[in-house]
This record gives structure tokens, C-alpha cells and sequence, in this order.
């Protein structure tokens, strides 16, 4: 697809900006899971079910709010409903800090969970770059994410040592307010526009909740996140019963997350540019299967080092090339619904996850929760299988405000007609066009050339 290929100033602006506040949101949400379920005990009435609870309860909250609060962005402005968050979620994380019970921190959670700005975020984000540079923006946010999370196993246990469990919920909640001050000191305000490849329509949602070739990868991000969430209830006990004291276990995920980082690279790359997806994520479900078996037998530290080594090097894989998928195979003009939704289903996972890690710990023990994760693979692996790969197409808009609309159907004939595109849909409230294109073929320069000749 042709494009101009460099970013202007205020695009390089917007995608350093929103990735950075981002990253401080996600940073806060994440620093509780190598702690929690250690470091929560001397909190009052402290069981395994509520420290599992307490670990994945925002995802509850998040999972409720996430679609509404992308829609009510299209309203009302992106950065209102952000600001609006980030205060719901460092008000949740002061809650979390001055709690003395679990039930406290539980609330504190479902409250930082109320902050879901995420819709809003990638709404703002689509708004503030151009079609060409869109996927840089989302890698952007994207590594961002991941970064935040490398960052929160290795802090959260560093926090904890220095001020305990209380002094990661005060850090989160300035990390939130100095999110604010990103937001309204870095980011652009853009003009206030719908784009349905940034953000949920309600309509459409209820749509894409019928829409089948979505759904294995609705339920694939629910069971990612459901068991990185119970594996966490587990692996700081398991950790201090190897003998690594809980100051230690940021050495421990350092090295394991700069290097499952790095070997995963390579196979993302060949999932994207060799048209391997389906292939190459069958493969990290198997690997994922071999470490959480692994995990199972465990009791060395050198050999828990290895283990989740294996399971992030898988994770990553997954995390990088499901949204991907998705995106991939959202039809035309849907790409924002279908994100919502699945969105929604993974932070339904991490409130599932919570909840179902602690009570199997507690009636089965450290191995039943481990080999139950992996049975679970093995079932998604199977869906993956007989799940078609995915054609590789991208999602592009065509901005019709300055041209004539009478000729809505003309414009889709001529734009069928071209090669590379498979999919295209006039929405009249935005008076834009919404394609599938093949980018490797795709000229976006002829496209705009023959929608003007159809108004000419």
C-alpha cells in the first residue's frame, strides 16, 4: 500500500505520549501478581480464594466498563472519559493502600478495574494518525504494554521489600495522576470524530457477537489471561518453597523476560511476514502446554527459572499475535466492535483466572492447578486447529467529507473492483468508506484517484 512513510511531528507526539500513559497504567495494574499472593497473607482475613480474588477483581470492573466507556468517548471527547479513569483508578489504588483487610484490597481493585480507558485510548490514537501509520501507532502501544509488564514483576517485588504491600497501591495511584498530567500536557486534543476502527459501536457489537471467526479468538484471550492470572496465585509460593526469598524474584523474571523477549521476536516476525499465524501460534500453545507441566513438577529455582522462561517465551507469541489475528479477519467497519469485545473477554479471563486459581490451589495443590491450566491449552490448541488461518488484510478508511456522496454505490463498485480488496462498506453517519485490503497490493493513492473520478 503506498504511503508516505514518514510520521509528522504530532503523530510522533501522540504515539510517544499515549504509549507512555499506557504503559503507567498497565505498570500499576501488574506490580501486584508476583506479590500478592505472599505479601497479602498478613492482611486481615487473607485466604487463597480472596488472594486469588483480589489479584484478577479488576478485571471484573474492566471487563463491564470497557465498551461503554469507549462509546461514551465518541460523545463526549477521548480525554474527558481518560481523565475521568485514571481519577476512578487512583482512587481505587489509595482504597487498596490504606486497606487492612483483603475485602478492602478487593474493592480497591474493582475500582481501579472502573478506570477502563483503554477504548478511549486506541480511540485517541486512531484519531491522531493518518491510515499509513496506524500499525506503527498500535506496535507502539502494544510494546509499551509489554514493557510495563517485564517492568511491574521485576518492581513489585522491589516495592513490597522497601514499604510492603501498601506502597505498590501508593506508587500506582501516582503513577495514575501522572498520567493525567501526560494526558493534558503531551497528548494533542484532535477533533472529535467516530471511527469505527478506534472505537465500539453498539450496534455493531451485537453484531460481532454473532460473528463465529471471531469467537475462537474471543475465547483464546480469555484463557491467556485467565491463566496468567492463576498461575500467579501460585508461583510466588512456589518460588519462597524453593528457598528465593520475595526481595529476590525480580532477579529471577528479569533475565527470564529479556530473553522469552527476545526468542519470541523471531517467530512473530515469520507469523507476520510469512503468512504462518495459525501455524506459528499452535506452536506457542504447545510450548505453553510443555511449561505449565512443567510448572507442575517443578521444585528447584533453576528449574522454575526455566519453566517460566518457556511460558513467557509462548505468552508473548500469543500476546502479539491474537490481537493481530483479530484485527486481521474484522470485517470491514467492524474492527473497533470487535476489538471491544475482545477486550472485554480478556479482562473477563483475568477476573476468572483470580477467582479460579485460588480455589484450585486450595482443593488440588500447586500440581492439580497446573495441570488443569495445561488441559486447558490442549483444549484451545484443538480450537485453534480447526480454526481457518487467517487472510492477511488490513483495515483501511476512506474519508469522504470533501466529496460528493450521492455516488455511495459507485464509490464501492469501483473500489471491488480494484485489486487487493475484499471488503468495503459506506457508513453514512461518518461519511466514510471502510475496506479489507490486501496491503501488499493495495494502492491507497488509486483509490482516492478513482473515487474522485466517480464524482467527476
Amino acid at each position: 500500500m503506498s504511503s508516505n512513510i514518514t510520521l509528522s511531528a504530532i503523530e510522533k507526539r501522540a504515539i510517544s505520549s499515549l504509549a507512555s500513559l499506557y504503559a503507567l497504567r498497565m505498570l500499576g495494574l501488574f506490580m501486584v501478581l508476583p506479590v500478592m499472593s505472599v505479601a497479602g497473607l498478613e492482611l486481615a482475613g487473607a485466604t487463597p480464594e480472596l488472594l486469588g480474588l483480589a489479584i484478577g477483581a479488576y478485571g471484573l470492573s474492566q471487563a463491564l466498563l470497557q465498551i461503554p466507556a469507549g462509546a461514551l468517548s465518541d460523545y463526549i471527547g477521548r480525554k474527558p472519559v481518560i481523565v475521568g479513569g485514571l481519577l476512578i483508578f487512583a482512587l481505587g489504588s489509595f482504597v487498596a493502600a490504606n486497606a487492612e483487610s483483603i475485602e478492602g484490597v478487593i474493592l480497591g481493585r474493582i475500582l481501579q478495574g472502573g478506570g477502563a480507558i483503554a477504548s478511549a485510548v486506541m480511540a485517541l490514537v486512531t484519531d491522531l494518525t493518518r491510515e499509513e501509520h496506524r500499525m506503527k501507532a498500535m506496535a507502539s502501544i502494544g510494546a509499551s504494554i509489554g514493557l510495563s509488564f517485564s517492568v511491574a514483576l521485576v518492581l513489585g517485588p522491589a516495592l513490597v521489600q522497601m514499604g510492603g504491600l501498601s506502597l505498590i497501591f501508593w506508587v500506582t495511584g501516582a503513577l495514575a495522576l501522572a498520567g493525567i498530567l501526560v494526558l493534558l500536557m503531551a497528548v494533542p486534543t484532535p477533533e472529535r470524530k467516530k471511527h469505527r476502527d478506534g472505537s465500539a459501536v453498539m450496534v455493531e457489537v451485537f453484531r460481532q457477537l454473532g460473528n463465529t471467526q471471531l469467537w475462537p479468538l474471543n475465547i483464546g484471550i480469555f484463557i491467556l489471561h485467565a491463566l496468567m492470572v492463576a498461575m500467579f496465585v501460585a508461583v510466588p509460593t512456589q518460588l519462597l518453597a524453593a528457598g528465593l526469598e520475595l526481595s529476590d524474584h525480580a532477579w529471577l523474571y528479569l533475565p527470564v523476560l529479556v530473553v522469552a523477549f527476545i526468542i519470541m521476536v523471531p517467530f512473530v516476525i515469520i507469523a507476520e511476514k510469512k503468512r504462518q499465524m495459525k501455524n506459528i501460534v499452535i506452536v506457542a500453545l504447545l510450548i505453553m502446554v510443555g511449561a505449565l507441566v512443567m510448572m507442575s513438577q517443578v521444585t528447584e529455582v533453576w528449574s522454575w527459572a526455566l519453566a517460566l522462561g518457556i511460558f513467557f517465551w509462548a505468552f508473548n507469541i500469543m500476546e502479539a499475535s491474537l490481537p493481530s489475528w483479530l484485527s486481521k479477519i474484522a470485517p470491514a467497519g467492524a474492527k473497533g466492535s470487535a476489538m471491544g469485545i475482545y477486550s472485554t473477554m480478556q479482562f473477563s479471563g483475568a477476573f476468572v483466572g483470580g477467582i479460579l486459581g485460588g480455589y484450585v490451589m486450595k482443593e488440588y495443590g500447586v500440581e492439580g492447578l497446573f495441570v488443569g491450566l495445561a488441559l486447558i491449552v490442549v483444549g484451545w490448541t484443538l480450537l485453534v486447529a480447526v480454526t481457518p488461518k487467517p487472510a492477511h488484510l488490513n483495515s483501511v478508511r476512506i474519508d469522504l467529507a470533501e466529496a460528493s456522496t450521492q455516488h455511495n454505490q459507485g464509490y464501492l463498485d469501483v473500489l471491488l473492483a480494484m485489486s487487493g480488496v475484499s471488503d468495503a462498506i459506506f457508513i453514512a453517519e461518518e461519511q466514510a468508506i471502510y475496506l479489507k485490503v490486501d496491503a501488499s497490493v493495495f494502492d491507497y493513492q488509486q483509490a482516492l484517484a478513482r473515487i474522485q473520478s466517480v464524482g467527476d
